[in-house]
């Protein structure tokens, strides 16, 4: 039986999600009789094709998956991955539609593609609530720097996604509740990007928007039957996010259900910021379009080093779970070779002890939220004791955990990777250890340089393990005591900061719950990475939709 330890939904939606909500009805009132949307699937080129043809418009496209929505987040399955949808996505449609009559062009290349949001990303107008009630009511007038970016390029923002209680561990708050794996309701979509890959895996849009910190971005991806990206810090702005400029290791990046979606999507999010100056190293390491590096055949003749230990937080490679995952992974070995490339097992020296060393900087996350604090006058908080001021900072699911811990310390050790693993402040302000600082650093520096040794020695261009060495958590038994996790969660890449990550679907488990395969490559090999993950794709197409939220066949809502 899942928890029911959060308060209800009706209870905790705000009065700016039950205005979207109300609307999400009202949209539904008034159908079509001509033309049913299929969404289930759709990637942009579809979209693009069945503008052209005519076959709908981005007003009944829009509509298709506010209907899905409706249908399938808080009824049906309720797989609870939506924080609140865009009241004004229709009237975006509309002008798009309206210029599409009249010139019959395009606005861009992401022309009338709905796109989900983690709501630790700026949207204008709505809410920002970093999932949390402390930040229910934190309305920004600024898109972010990406947001921005996509709307230029002519995509619709549909809604924000659910994400943990101040984007750090998995997707489970007091003030959205428990978010369901649409594969398997009774387990997590993992954390803290878990709303945007849940509603994402379900077809609640084309597109959707995640962030990394440790982990929050490839696990959400890998159990979601989704690509996902953390690029290179340099590449994608963080500006308008909750973690941002000056610290380098959370970053925002693409999640698709296809390759080919995900460098069209990596078009778009690149360029360089003035507000993030880390933006300015990504100046020379960017392509015309990363779609240059759909290759088919990208996989033969490659040479990729393959980590087969253990590398994951909590991993029990004795455990049956782990050898579920691990099943698969074997599988994918031999289709990489089938597809033409060559596979060495790379070790990377001493990295068990460099990698215990991981740390932050408390300096860089103050000024990282003033950063982002700064960029909203109207923001009733200015600073992190603000923060831990609010009444609601007391009955958030993380200090629930954090006091059950406290009182049983046995419990840390049967709960695996735990809530730490997503970015952000949970609250608390702390003091700097220049030792312990620098000893992080020393220790990230060298662990990059051993691991571009070792791939220099065996002659391999990227790294393939597996994405999350476990299955989904059972979400009954995260968030009950004593707060359990499956654990196998990989966060070498954003311990080494620099290194980039793509992780494509390699398939499911005996259990029916996907898994991920993950490419990991040297600062600024994105592209590469992308073309290995492309060509896999292309050779396994193992990416399938949950049957929990099938196809709905509906009508689009016509109203003008």
């Amino acid at each position: 039986m899942l928890s029911t330890s959060f308060p209800s939904r009706a209870f905790r939606r705000t009065a700016a999600t039950i205005a979207c909500a109300a609307a999400v009805v009202s949209f539904t009132a008034t159908r079509l009789t001509a033309a049913t949307v299929d969404v289930l699937e759709l990637t942009i080129a579809d979209a693009h094709a069945g503008f052209a043809a005519k076959r709908f418009t981005v007003r009944q496209l829009t509509q298709a998956y506010l209907d899905r929505i409706a249908a399938y987040d808080l009824k049906g399955p309720a797989i609870r991955c939506i924080v609140a949808v865009n009241p004004g996505a229709l009237a975006d449609a509309d002008k798009l539609d309206a210029e599409f009559a009249k010139t019959g062009q395009l606005v861009g290349p992401l022309h009338g593609i709905p796109v989900l949001v983690k709501d630790e990303i700026d949207v204008a107008g709505m809410a920002t609530t970093q999932g949390t009630v402390v930040f229910k009511d934190y309305v920004t007038p600024l898109d972010s720097f990406v947001v921005a970016r996509l709307r230029a390029a002519g995509a619709i923002i549909l809604a924000k996604t659910t994400l943990s209680e101040f984007a750090g561990g998995d997707t489970y708050s007091a003030l959205t509740g428990n978010s369901r794996n649409p594969y398997a309701l009774d387990r997590t979509v993992g954390g803290s990007s878990g709303g945007a890959g849940g509603a994402l895996a379900a077809n609640f849009g084309i597109l959707s928007l995640g962030e990394e910190t440790s982990s929050s971005l490839k696990r959400p991806a890998a159990w979601g039957a989704l690509a996902g990206m953390r690029a290179t810090p340099g590449l994608i702005s963080r500006t308008g996010m909750w973690d941002g400029h000056p610290v380098p290791t959370a970053q925002m990046g693409p999640m698709t259900r296809t390759v080919t979606d995900l460098a069209r999507l990596m078009d778009i999010m690149v360029g360089y910021d003035p507000e993030d100056p880390i933006t300015a190293f990504g100046l020379q390491h960017t392509p015309k379009t990363y779609t240059s590096y759909l290759e088919k055949n990208g996989l033969k003749g490659a040479r990729i080093g393959v980590i087969r230990e253990a590398i994951g937080s909590g991993s029990r490679p004795d455990s049956e779970d782990f050898k579920k995952v691990d099943a698969l992974f074997q599988k994918a070995l031999a289709d990489l070779q089938a597809a033409g490339a060559t596979l060495v097992d790379v070790t990377i020296p001493d990295r068990v002890a460099l990698q215990s060393k991981r740390g932050g900087d408390p300096a860089l996350t103050a000024e990282a939220l003033r950063v982002y604090l700064a960029r909203n006058p109207n923001s009733q908080f200015k600073n992190q004791a603000d923060i831990d001021a609010h009444p609601a900072m007391a009955t958030s699911f993380k200090t629930t955990v954090a006091k059950y811990r406290a009182a049983h310390p046995e419990s840390a050790a049967a709960s695996g990777v735990g809530y730490s693993g997503g970015g952000g402040r949970t609250g608390g302000a702390r003091q700097a250890d220049p030792a312990r600082i620098l000893e992080g650093i020393r220790a990230r520096e060298q662990l990059l340089q051993n691991m571009a040794k070792a791939m220099a020695d065996a002659k391999v261009t990227a790294l393939a393990y597996k994405a999350v060495e476990h299955q989904p958590t059972l979400i009954e038994e995260a968030t009950t005591p004593p707060y359990k996790s499956n654990g196998g969660v990989v966060s070498l890449n954003t311990f080494l900061i620099y290194t980039p990550t793509i992780t494509v679907p390699m398939g499911f488990t005996v259990d029916g719950t996907p898994a991920g395969l993950a490419f990991l490559g040297l600062p600024y090999s994105d592209a590469e990475l992308i073309k290995l993950a492309y060509a896999y794709e292309q050779a396994t197409r193992h990416r399938q939709p949950p049957a929990s939220t099938p196809a709905l066949l509906t009508t689009a809502a016509a109203s003008q």
